[in-house]
């Protein structure tokens, strides 16, 4: 006697959308620039020296990057200097920021998230991928929900068997 059994996804079948908050993370290098290799001995800013030094950079090098600009050192950086480098980056880049590594992946991560059309997930049930192979910035996660909450069905956090529900409505 043989019996056929169908194997079934019953995820797939559930309607269930799974989101992986990484794709939406930009794709690009990330580069980071010191300002103390602009400054004299590495403590002061002397003007002429500093624009000397940015118009020497060749931006090539920067092409299609994300920049986050920043300071390693303890000395005060007048605002001016950020408007000259960032204008002969700005070309080339394609987004320059003040602040760390991770300043900038927040930034972008935030871009990307109120520049995403969520509406395929509207009345859905929507399963947000809990681990993922990329670095998702804390803050991405808090504003997901604040996009998903007013438009979705239910919203859980985690993988397919074992999630964690967080709103229904």
């Amino acid at each position: 006697m043989s019996e056929e059994f169908e194997i079934r996804n019953k995820v797939a079948e559930s309607g269930l959308i799974n989101f992986d908050l990484a794709t939406l993370l930009p794709k690009g290098e990330r580069k980071g620039i010191d300002l103390k290799d602009f400054l004299f001995q590495e403590m002061i800013l002397k003007e002429k020296d500093f624009r000397e030094k940015v118009e020497a950079i060749d931006t090539e090098l920067y092409k299609d990057s994300y920049i986050y600009i920043y300071n390693s050192v303890d000395t005060i950086i007048p605002l001016w200097a950020y408007f000259v480098l960032t204008a002969k980056l700005t070309d080339a880049a394609k987004k320059i920021v003040f602040g760390s590594r991770e300043d900038l992946d927040v930034i972008l991560m935030h871009n990307a998230i109120q520049t995403h059309d969520f509406e395929e997930m509207r009345g859905k049930r929507v399963l947000v991928k809990g681990c993922s192979d990329k670095d998702i910035p804390e803050n991405a996660y808090i504003e997901l929900v604040e996009q998903l909450k007013p438009i979705v069905k239910s919203l859980m956090f985690g993988e397919a068997c074992s999630n964690v529900p967080i709103i229904k409505n």
